[in-house]
């Protein structure tokens, strides 16, 4: 079945299924994902072309390479995805839009055929995503709409490289490619941290075996120190997440839960304020605080590095053999819901003690 049958065949899967208020979801998912593929072009044949600009050629020709990494020592799967490059013209290839009560930090779920249910809604429009999150915050959610330089088909098609992807430095973009081509290795229908989990887990794992093949000891180091904020940054927030939870989950009047939570939203300035300093002023998460915070933020957060511990701790008791590895996350996914995330939470306490 060729590329625009299997689209199709999915539209007709995900339209039996939808109400009259979806149909507009899946019609600019569809359009959104023929735009993609419309665009790109094989990469081969871009770097043969005389007229390519230098960059854009180092930089695809490093992403062939690093693509080849990925099948040959990270064992994820060897298909046409990230051999073929698309020029969007624009910033982000989606953005997504996460929703949560005003007073919770459960965030809104969606379901669809082939991804299962996911706590977040993508579009491929900023002005269609905005619309649909203006639609929740009148019905009192806290909304976040997050731009994302890349996303998975999980498979169905050959994912491109985008011009969205090559904005990142080298060991990102790398990153990139190993965390979107994991989904396509592994991908849980309606458990979205443990999806991204298991993704970011090869992402970061993936880099630094890279950089160690190639002996760019340098490169790695500055990967390192970005990540090192990263980390912070995310300690941070979950730290605060974990305060909201406490206060949202205590018997007290509706209006003292929401003074606790601006008084915590303005201590997570404050601390935030003291870590930029520590870090000689580092301005890159200035933009996530100045957008406002709300629940729906701090939730999204947590969503994609929950159990990065535990997969951590499955990959180092395997000696770091992604293919025992990878046997052994298949027989988690195989698990109960609360079976698992039990042995995933129990991973992480006991990596965290250490």
């Amino acid at each position: 079945m060729t590329r625009i049958a299997r689209l199709f065949t999915a539209l007709a899967l995900g339209l039996s299924t939808a109400g009259c208020a979806s149909l507009g979801y899946y019609a600019q998912a569809i359009g959104g994902q023929l735009d993609v593929l419309s665009k790109s072009r094989p990469i081969e044949e871009l770097l043969a072309e005389p007229a390519t600009a230098p960059e854009l050629r180092h930089r695809l020709a490093e992403s062939l390479r690093i693509r080849d990494f990925a099948s040959h020592e990270l064992k994820l799967p060897d298909n046409g995805s990230y051999r073929r490059y698309a020029d969007l013209d624009r910033p982000y290839a989606v953005w997504n839009v996460f929703a949560a009560p005003e007073l919770s930090l459960k965030l809104l779920e969606w379901c669809f055929p082939f991804a299962g249910c996911v706590s977040y809604r993508g579009y491929f429009a900023y002005a269609d995503a905005e619309r649909f999150a203006a639609d929740l915050r009148v019905e009192g959610y806290d909304v976040y709409v997050g731009g994302a330089i890349a996303y998975s088909t999980l498979g169905w098609f050959d994912d491109p490289v985008l011009n969205t992807m090559l904005r990142r430095p080298e060991p990102e973009l790398a990153g990139l490619i190993f965390h979107e081509l994991a989904h396509q290795r592994l991908y849980l229908k309606g458990d979205t941290a443990f999806n991204e989990s298991f993704a970011v887990t090869v992402e970061l794992e993936g880099v630094r075996r890279w950089y160690e093949r190639q002996g760019a000891l340098r490169v790695y180091a500055q990967y390192l120190e970005r990540k090192t904020r990263r980390d912070e940054f995310t300690a941070l927030v979950l730290k605060y997440r974990a305060r909201l939870e406490a206060v949202y989950a205590a018997p007290r009047p509706d209006d003292e839960k929401r003074a606790l939570k601006r008084e915590t939203f303005a201590e997570l300035r404050r601390e935030h304020a003291a870590l930029k300093a520590r870090w000689g002023g580092y301005d890159g998460y200035d933009g996530w605080f100045d957008d406002g915070l709300n629940n729906a933020r701090i939730a999204a957060v947590g969503v994609y590095h929950q159990y990065v511990a535990a997969f951590q701790a499955l990959l180092a008791k395997h000696g770091g053999d992604f293919a025992a590895f990878y046997r052994e996350v298949q027989e988690l996914a195989r698990l109960p819901p609360h079976e698992r995330a039990t042995m995933l939470e129990k991973l992480s306490t006991q990596t965290r003690a250490r």
